[in-house]
């Protein structure tokens, strides 16, 4: 049996196995598998953007007057207006100098913190920041050390341990957890910053378009876009389209346009993407009532699953519903789907042993109506 075979026969034995579900369609909050359709709490479409007319018509004029794709990366032959519009509106959107497009989340901060930590650098990671994060420190080669979650005397102490030992020093965390829905104190890692002279990356992929007095996220709800260095973010979950972004300063741009490796060697997003994204930053604007209402339903199911005893966690659009046992979480999430409901179960080692989880993934189309039956048919049907 060669080293493939092995490693599938192992993931089967083992329950990990992963495999791939051909969706028919997903619209207004719903999903359809199989010639079934179910109410859809697995979709990062937060806002309900990606069924928008807006964006679907700025994605068909782009695509009718500047073709396919872009044919080429932005240093070559790829770079088109419309690239620039999207720069210039997000630095606006965030707050700061600049920003640079990418073409996913994952090669962002793949790219980002390979090019700007070198071997004598240090970086402190939140223990459960994304793939993305743990790749780009990985290929970075500095040295790092990860704390606790969202455990800032954790941190302190790895910082008065470790940060003189090194030349540059980044904090990285994200502004909204995926897996838990919870978020950092800002503030007290800013003056961790200031004491420690270190730089701060955030990742706002899951508080984009959601926080903020504009929609801009947890840095701007928390008035602390002039103390972050780095914000990263995506367009391709409360956005409704795809790609991703860092909002910078001036320099840090120029830098990362000549040295960072996953911008330079991809071919640029196609004009309809681009095309979309910009129109998806007008509606955050727009459409203030998408974000209220979300986070005014996912307020009312976490608390409803708390007045019935259950177990949750964070304080965002995604609930965490904590099981335990990974067969128990397993035979939920089944139940569920016979009821009509789709959400998955989150097992180790996405997650620490012991925290098998459903993660409810809301989006304002998810009204309190949906919400109370389904708090109605988990307790029903939690028998295990």
């Amino acid at each position: 049996m060669d080293r493939i075979e092995e490693f599938l026969q192992e993931r089967k034995n083992s329950g990990l196995f992963r495999s791939l579900r051909a969706v028919s369609y997903r619209r207004e909050g719903k999903i359809c598998l199989n010639g079934n359709e179910y109410f859809d709490f697995s979709s990062n479409d937060y806002l309900g953007f990606s069924q928008h007319p807006g964006l679907k018509e700025a994605a068909r004029k782009a695509t009718e007057e500047l073709g396919t794709s872009s044919s080429g990366s932005r240093l070559l032959s790829g770079d088109l207006n419309i690239h620039h519009q999207l720069e210039n509106r997000t630095a606006e959107f965030k707050c700061k100098e600049a920003a640079l497009i990418f073409n996913s989340g994952y090669q962002a901060n793949v790219g980002i913190i390979s090019s700007l930590c070198r071997k004598d650098d240090v970086i402190f990671s939140d223990r459960l920041n994304h793939a993305s994060i743990i790749d780009g420190i990985i290929l970075s080669q500095a040295k790092f050390f990860r704390f606790n979650h969202n455990d800032l005397n954790h941190l302190e102490s790895l910082l008065k341990k470790e940060r003189h030992k090194f030349k540059k020093s980044l904090i990285i965390t994200e502004t909204i957890f995926s897996m838990d829905g919870d978020r950092p104190s800002l503030k007290e890692i800013v003056s961790l910053k200031e004491k420690y002279n270190s730089m701060i990356m955030v990742d706002e992929a899951h508080a984009t378009g959601i926080f903020g007095e504009n929609g801009s996220g947890v840095v701007e709800e928390e008035n602390l876009t002039g103390n972050i260095d780095l914000i990263m973010g995506t367009f391709s979950k409360a956005l409704g389209s795809f790609g991703a972004y860092l909002a910078c300063s001036n320099r840090v741009k120029e830098y990362l346009i000549n040295i960072c490796r996953s911008f330079i060697y991809s071919t640029a997003l196609p004009p309809s993407v681009i095309a979309a994204n910009l129109v998806s930053l007008d509606l955050v604007r727009d459409e203030p009532f998408r974000r209220k209402t979300l986070l005014e339903n996912a307020n009312y199911l976490r608390q409803e699953l708390q007045k019935h005893g259950f177990r949750v966690k964070g304080t965002s659009q995604i609930i965490p519903l904590i099981i335990g046992d990974s067969q128990k979480a397993i035979k939920l999430s089944e139940n569920l789907k016979k009821n009509g409901y789709y959400v998955l179960p989150i097992r180790p080692p996405t997650v620490p042993a012991g925290e098998a989880r459903l993660r409810f993934s809301l989006t304002w189309q998810h009204s309190k109506n949906i919400l109370e039956k389904l708090v109605d048919d988990i307790c029903r049907i939690y028998d295990i």
